[in-house]
């Protein structure tokens, strides 16, 4: 059974920083892909980043931009997201998401384009 496994989320005062790791466990397939969303109480899951692990093109939500970094490992098939200049809006839980096969770049946001999920890390930031 693919598992994704995500850790490095916490606690943290705004401005500060995490880095959030992404790695499978058990089977493992080669990704084409991997993306990291998030969910806040009350929301729907929304897109935050997302890496071409071959290529390593990038994808960013807007409110990602400048502050997210999303970096990658095809060997490895695992996936990272350094969050700095963090704010209590990015308070949500963080899932790790992994696609064997990406057609269209253009749909790397949307959560159907992932066949595989991880279970989610906690990011509270504090005000």
């Amino acid at each position: 059974q693919v598992q994704l496994v995500e850790s490095g989320g916490g606690l943290v005062q705004a401005g500060g920083s995490l880095r959030l790791s992404c790695l499978p466990s058990g089977r493992t397939h080669s990704y084409a892909a991997m993306g990291w969303f998030r969910q806040a109480p009350g929301n729907e899951r929304e897109f935050v980043a997302a890496i071409n692990l071959r290529s390593e093109r990038t994808s960013y939500t807007e409110n990602a931009k400048g502050r997210f970094t999303i970096s990658g490992a095809y060997a490895q098939n695992t996936v990272y997201l350094q969050m700095n200049s963090l704010k209590p809006e990015d308070t949500a839980v963080y899932y790790c998401a992994a696609a064997q096969i990406l057609t269209d770049w253009n749909t790397i946001s949307v959560p159907d384009s992932y066949g595989y999920w991880g279970r989610g890390t906690q990011v509270t930031v504090s005000s």
